[in-house]
């Protein structure tokens, strides 16, 4: 049969994002979304917003919004590259990384947008397996890899990787290694931004889609040397970050203890919910995000409970297949909204 699709993109197995249904009074606790409004400042810079400027393009390299986040990281703003969303800046590096045939690897499990990135490219996919309790493991020097794409904390686990780890793992890899720090705002203050500004081959990736409360505006970006930031620059759409989303991040980013005053109260709900669940007989992974990482007691499915918690109008995330197949990730609500879980469980 003819087609005018390309091969790989016949083949290829698309990225499954979490549901968005649209039910009367359901509990999401599957996106991992923040609970808590985004900053005051964020409605104000929308109230003020000059509609009539939308008839310009924005600014191409996001100038403002790049020197804000290089004062904050301590760097230059030809550091910066800021990309609609954390998956446009993981999706340029795929491709300025690699090249077809070659291969990219990551940890499984991990952010299953990976493989799917690397499939688009033509690129081969190597995994390597995560020990029991999800922890860290050192990867084999022979993984022929020129890109290494690690979640810290990792997703779907919540695990946080020790930097010390990290560090000794990126100066021995051949290739350029992103340490994507989509949750690191949930950590505790732990980081791998220094890795970023002193070895040439880490990219440090963060998004405001979770601890800034900003994941309908699409904004991220990454932090690198600027031979690896120019790469992602080369590539990048014209415009690729419209001009409301530069003026709404930069009055978030003007109020971070809002953004960390949420992130204090989420980080204190999960603790409360993973010692309730792991009194209630769940194996609990323990977590440096904004989510929990669970297996249900001993005689229950993930499948069966996360069926049963949807007949009761909360969804939570279910990964069937594989190591994961038995397993939950709750997203952290409000105390309310996991008080309402703990009911339906």
């Amino acid at each position: 049969m003819n087609t005018y699709v390309r091969t790989s993109v016949q083949e290829l197995e698309a990225y499954a994002p979490g549901e968005q249904p649209k039910v009367a009074g359901l509990i999401k606790l599957n996106t991992n979304e923040n609970p808590y409004p985004p900053s005051p400042a964020v409605a104000r810079a929308l109230a003020e917003f000059a509609a009539d400027s939308l008839r310009l393009y924005p600014d191409p390299v996001c100038a403002a919004l790049r020197e804000r986040i290089a004062q904050g990281a301590g760097v230059g703003t030809e550091n910066v590259f800021v990309g609609n969303g954390s998956d446009e800046v993981l999706r340029l590096a795929m491709r300025a990384f690699t090249r077809p045939g070659g291969v990219a690897a990551a940890f499984a499990p991990s952010y299953s947008l990976y493989p799917v990135l690397a499939a688009a490219e033509e690129v081969g996919f190597r995994t390597v397996p995560l020990p029991d309790g999800y922890g860290w493991t050192e990867p084999p020097a022979d993984l022929g890899a020129s890109l290494f794409l690690l979640a810290n904390p990792n997703a779907p686990t919540g695990v946080f990787y020790p930097v010390e780890a990290i560090e000794a793992f990126c100066r021995r890899f051949p290739g350029v290694v992103i340490v994507d720090e989509a949750y690191v705002d949930f950590s505790g203050g732990r980081n791998c931004l220094a890795l970023a500004k002193r070895l040439p081959n880490v990219l440090v990736c963060r998004t405001m889609s979770k601890s800034f409360s900003l994941a309908g505006l699409r904004i991220g970006w990454a932090v690198g040397s600027a031979e690896l930031i120019g790469a992602l620059y080369k590539l990048k759409d014209s415009y690729n970050v419209d001009r409301l989303a530069q003026a709404v991040a930069l009055a978030a980013l003007g109020d971070l203890p809002w953004m960390q005053a949420n992130a204090e109260k989420i980080v204190a709900t999960r603790e409360k919910v993973a010692a309730e669940l792991a009194k209630r007989g769940f194996q609990v992974v323990p977590s440096a995000a904004n989510f929990l990482f669970v297996e249900p007691p001993a005689g229950r499915s993930a499948a069966d409970v996360f069926a049963a918690l949807r007949r009761k109008n909360i969804i939570v995330r279910y990964f069937p297949g594989g190591r994961t197949d038995n397993a939950l990730r709750v997203s952290i609500g409000t105390d309310a909204q996991m008080d309402a879980f703990f009911a339906a469980l």
